[in-house]
Parts: structure tokens; C-alpha cells; sequence
């Protein structure tokens, strides 16, 4: 049953920044065409890299195991086409460094039938079983985390899970891939919470919906079983309602302890999208070669919601979706905690769910010149960790990374950029907070 529109739970704190989701969220998941050659990372997931299982010159075909995992933080990777393994080398990342990567020439007069998988019957799969056919599949959290979604279906034996959070928030602004799955495939995703919930050894299971997205609530709520086991709540549209430790507050009212994980309070978190996946790849027992991506912004000609193929170079992605002779700038992800790319032949991987392109001089994203601080108190008030971003913006400035760790618990803060967004000042402080966390991290390894 839908909730109250008066009495839709949140959290305190978070910022309201214009949706823009009108752009794509009445339109359909379209399916990419091929692009010539993919580049399939063999680092798409936190943990060891995948081990190469093909030789240059090797055929394969769309969905055979390409990389095995490497132990059990890692995630195998499979062909997103029909071709021709070209090389394996370094190429350039999203993130800036070079990763190991397979090169894939595509077969254009292929069908691009997937022709490999392993059914599963999923009714008789035990919890183990499933875990492992999860990780088989190499799946990862598809709403950006990337981190291999079996180790999260372990969660350590000191803590006892007693809920599953589907999180269908989705509260970046522009991005609509979530919704749209949601709306165009329920069952998946109700087949995949039941896998997940088995593989858990829980019973109760929350879909989480932003108010903005009404639709895919009644969708998923024409689709839940009688047994009461799954229910689904609307929660307040605010940012950044979608971050988990925000989400299990509002539909929970439980706290995660600083420095801890959601299993702490007896919660594992899921996105919507990687749910869906689950429901819709384990019963044949194939692996994740394609995602939905969200294309949108003011430099978009033809924006949309893609189901694009692992490896696809950001350039023909958006050669297909079309750019403005003003585009100036793309960003990977949301314009919140997305990062600007400086190449366009990195490759889509599994964590990308969207790409968002503005035009130069454009004012949505227009800031004036960094200020010294006015102590105006907007960035404490934006916060939704309840943390002091002023203070760590002064000490971030005076260079006292440790004292910003020790002090003033800058771990605690997951970089969603609200007080950047609020700052008066166009100060850059969540640049500042990665900037110190990295070099508290090397002055960490240094010390042991």
C-alpha cells in the first residue's frame, strides 16, 4: 500500500537540487547498436583484477567467460559480443590510471546471439549455491559502488541480517536508468530479491522509492507476492536519499555506527538495478555483458535510457545519442558525485549509470570564483552525515589531514557533495575531503 503523502519518511539534513529527470524518465531502455571493437576492463569491481581465460586471436562468443575471478573478492568477466579477441593491454580508465583490458573486435554480421549460459534451476539452489552462481555471473553493485555483490550476500558472521533494502532512490539528478527498470521489469527484480533474501536467510525485504518516481511504486506494488514478505515504500524526494546509510534511516530508523556497514544493524542494501540482474540472469546462468545507462543533459541531441554493452567506448555512445556543437563537458554518473572524464574512448563499464553532457557556459553548473569562507553555516545544515565540512574545509586548506581523520571524522563523510553544492564561497570541498583522504591513506601504508 502506498504510503501517506504527508507522512513519507527521510532523514534530516540533504539539499534539493533540481531533478532534470523529465529529460529521459518517460522514455523507454533502447538497446545500443555494436560498436566495432570493446574494451572490457579486467578491473570493473573493488578487488583483484580478473585473470585472462582467452588468448589474442581467440573467437568467442557473446556471453562466454573471458576472465575468471581471482579469488573470492573478485568477479569473473564475460564477452559482451561475438568476435575476436585482438590484445590484451593497458588502456586508459574512467579513473585516470591505465588497467589491464581486453580488446575485442566485433563480428558485425554476427546476430550477437547469446549463445552461452549454464541454466540454474533456481528453486532448488541453496544459499551457498546461489552466492556462487552470483559471482559466477560476475555481478557487481550496478548503481556505481562496483563492489562484487556476492561478498555482500556474506555478510560476517558476527552480524545477523534481518532485512533486505532494495534501493530504487536513484536521487542523482538526470539519471533515470533505476526508474525505468523498475517500470519495465518488476518481475526481475522481484526474482532477484527472493534470490537474494534465500541466499540471506531473511524474510523481510523494503523497496525503497524516491516520491518522484509514484509509477514504478504502483508498478513493483501490482507485482509483490501475498506472503507479505516484500513491501514498498515511498520515501521523501531529497538528496542524497539514495546513499544507504540515508535510506536505512528512513525506512528503518535504524543508525549505522560510524565506520561500520549496514550488516552492523542487521540491513544489507541492494541496488534496484543489481536485483533485477539477478532475477533476470541466474535461472540461465549467464554473466553481465550490457547495463542500462542513463544519456542526458543539455548537451544531449537524443537523450535516453541505453542498454549498452559492457566495453562500449564512451565516443560511440554518445555519437549514437548525438552532442551539441556546445557540449563542453561530460560527466560520468551524476552531476553530484559524478566525475568529469577527460577521454571519450574510455569504455562503459558495469558501475557506469550515466552519463550526463553540458554545454559551455551553461547555468545549471556556472560557479563563480572560490571565496574565502563566510562561516555562514549552510554546508553544517546540508550535511546528512551531521559532520562540520567548514571546519574540515579550514583544516583541509591548512593541510592538517590528520587532524581531519582524528578530530573531526572526516571517513564518515561518502562525498555526496552537498556542502559543495550549497556553498556560497564556490568552495570545493569535496575535492579537499578526497584530496585528504588519499594522503591519509598513503600516510597510513607508510606507517606500517
Amino acid at each position: 500500500m502506498l504510503n501517506s503523502l504527508f507522512n513519507r519518511k527521510s532523514f534530516k539534513h540533504g539539499v534539493r537540487p533540481q531533478e532534470f529527470k523529465e529529460l529521459t524518465n518517460k522514455l523507454p531502455i533502447r538497446r545500443l547498436p555494436f560498436a566495432s571493437t570493446l574494451i572490457v576492463p579486467l578491473s570493473q569491481h573493488a578487488g583483484k583484477p580478473s585473470v585472462p581465460l582467452v588468448k589474442p586471436g581467440q573467437e568467442v562468443v557473446r556471453g562466454q567467460p573471458i576472465a575468471a575471478a581471482d579469488g573470492f573478492l573478485s568477479v569473473p568477466q564475460h564477452a559482451p559480443a561475438t568476435g575476436r579477441v585482438e590484445s590484451i593491454q593497458l588502456m586508459p580508465s574512467a579513473r585516470g590510471p591505465k588497467t589491464q583490458s581486453l580488446i575485442l573486435h566485433v563480428y558485425q554480421a554476427s546476430t550477437q546471439q547469446e549463445l552461452y549460459e549454464n541454466a540454474h534451476d533456481i528453486d532448488t539452489l541453496s544459499p551457498d549455491e546461489i552466492i556462487q552462481a552470483v559471482q559466477e555471473a560476475g555481478m557487481v553493485g550496478l548503481g556505481g559502488a562496483a563492489f562484487p555483490t556476492h561478498v555482500k550476500m556474506k555478510p560476517p558472521p558476527e552480524h545477523e541480517v534481518d532485512t533486505l533494502v532494495a534501493n530504487g532512490c536513484e536521487c542523482e539528478p538526470y539519471l533515470t536508468c533505476d526508474h525505468r527498470i523498475m517500470l519495465e521489469q518488476p518481475g526481475n527484480l522481484i526474482q532477484g530479491i527472493r534470490l537474494v533474501q534465500r541466499a540471506l536467510g531473511v524474510e523481510r525485504a523494503v523497496i525503497g522509492i524516491e516520491d518522484n518516481k509514484i509509477d514504478a511504486v504502483r508498478a513493483i506494488a501490482e507485482h509483490l507476492p501475498n506472503d507479505a514478505a516484500i513491501s514498498v515504500e515511498a520515501v521523501q524526494t531529497k538528496y542524497p536519499q539514495g546513499a544507504e546509510k540515508m535510506l536505512i534511516r528512513s525506512l528503518l530508523g535504524r543508525e549505522v555506527p560510524p565506520g561500520q556497514f549496514p550488516s552492523a544493524v542487521g540491513v544489507s542494501v541492494f541496488n534496484v538495478g543489481t536485483l533485477a540482474q539477478i532475477g533476470e540472469l541466474l535461472p540461465h546462468g549467464r554473466g553481465v555483458i550490457e547495463r542500462v545507462v542513463t544519456v542526458s543533459g543539455p548537451g544531449v541531441a537524443k537523450p535516453g535510457n541505453y542498454l549498452v554493452p559492457v566495453g562500449t567506448p564512451i565516443r560511440f555512445l554518445l555519437e549514437f545519442a548525438g552532442v551539441t556543437s556546445n557540449a563542453h563537458e561530460v560527466i560520468l554518473g551524476g552531476p553530484m558525485m559524478g566525475m568529469s572524464v577527460a577521454a571519450l574512448d574510455v569504455p562503459v563499464t558495469k558501475a557506469m549509470s550515466g552519463m550526463v553532457v553540458f554545454e559551455q557556459q551553461n547555468p545549471d553548473i556556472e560557479r563563480g570564483p572560490t571565496m574565502p569562507c563566510i562561516r555562514c553555516g549552510y554546508c553544517v545544515d546540508a550535511c546528512p552525515m551531521h559532520l562540520n565540512p567548514s571546519m574540515l574545509g579550514l583544516l583541509a586548506a591548512a593541510g592538517d589531514y590528520p587532524t581531519m581523520a582524528s578530530d573531526y571524522h572526516l571517513n564518515d563523510c561518502f562525498e555526496c557533495g552537498s556542502c559543495s553544492y550549497v556553498c556560497p564561497s564556490n568552495i570545493p570541498l569535496v575535492q579537499y575531503f578526497r584530496v585528504a583522504k588519499s594522503v591519509n591513506r598513503d600516510l597510513a601504508q607508510k606507517a606500517t
